[in-house]
């Protein structure tokens, strides 16, 4: 699939679609606590869109069962929601969410503490967003793709922390995921040189996946469920940002 640069008008539509996903990431926050099933955010997060006339984007889509990805504890991304997945105090939750509408899609994630968690995992937690606004900062025109690749992985390998490499981010717009891939790392042998020239109007979702322990994760029976194979706690944080000639625009904040 050829990258494809988006006008202001298609920018437009993704950031409406992206305000949807801001607006149930908010009502989310407010309901994770201990006793909280994951089925029971999905259902509210997919009641809150469709009746704000949007469609949620995962539902459906290579056959994922629910609406958000509910992702707890050493479970890194697509955990399935349940009616058995009971949020308990000091555990983790990554929702990842999608929103479509008019032909574009936007996409977005965040890992919320349940009750009070300890430092270590506050660590991750904070580590791991703020190498995601690491990353957005990087994402200007005349910048390369290597240098948000980079500047992610710099910020949390110097908190000791693992970057998941077997997943990536990516473009959206008109498909969830597009070309580019979008790495939150740099291969040794990679050079600057030769990585793609950011360009106004390309628009990417830029999604850190941060492990406690080793960087290496597997599939769960479920097809779906990505968890870290050392059983440690793993972060995600993710937002759709379009690159523009005034710099980066988040369009899922």
């Amino acid at each position: 699939m050829a990258i494809q640069l988006k006008n202001n008008n298609n920018i437009q539509k993704i950031k409406k679609c992206g305000k949807i996903i801001s607006e149930v990431h908010a009502i989310l926050a407010s309901l994770v606590e201990p006793g909280v099933s994951t089925w029971e955010l999905d259902k509210v997060a997919e009641e809150y869109t469709i009746s704000k006339g949007y469609v949620p984007a995962f539902k459906g889509y290579q056959d994922f069962p629910g609406s958000i990805c509910a992702s707890i504890n050493e479970e890194v991304v697509h955990g399935i929601p349940s009616k058995n997945r009971i949020l308990k105090k000091g555990d983790i939750i990554g929702i990842d969410f999608g929103v479509y509408k008019d032909g574009f899609y936007a996409d977005s994630a965040f890992t919320f503490g349940v009750g009070e968690i300890d430092s270590h995992t506050e660590l991750l937690l904070n580590t791991t967003r703020e190498s995601l606004e690491k990353g957005i900062e990087m994402a200007v025109v005349g910048n390369k793709l290597y240098d948000i690749s980079k500047s992610i992985q710099d910020h949390i390998e110097s908190n000791g922390l693992s970057i998941v490499r077997s997943y990536v981010g990516h473009g959206i717009g008109r498909n969830l995921h597009e070309d580019p891939q979008v790495p939150n790392f740099v291969l040794e042998s990679e050079i600057r040189d030769k990585s793609l020239d950011l360009k106004e109007g390309l628009v990417i979702a830029i999604e850190p996946m941060v492990n406690i322990g080793n960087y290496e994760v597997e599939v769960s029976d479920d097809n779906w469920t990505v968890v870290t194979k050392d059983g440690s706690l793993s972060a995600h944080f993710e937002h759709t940002i379009a690159i523009t000639k005034e710099g980066p625009v988040n369009l899922t904040k």
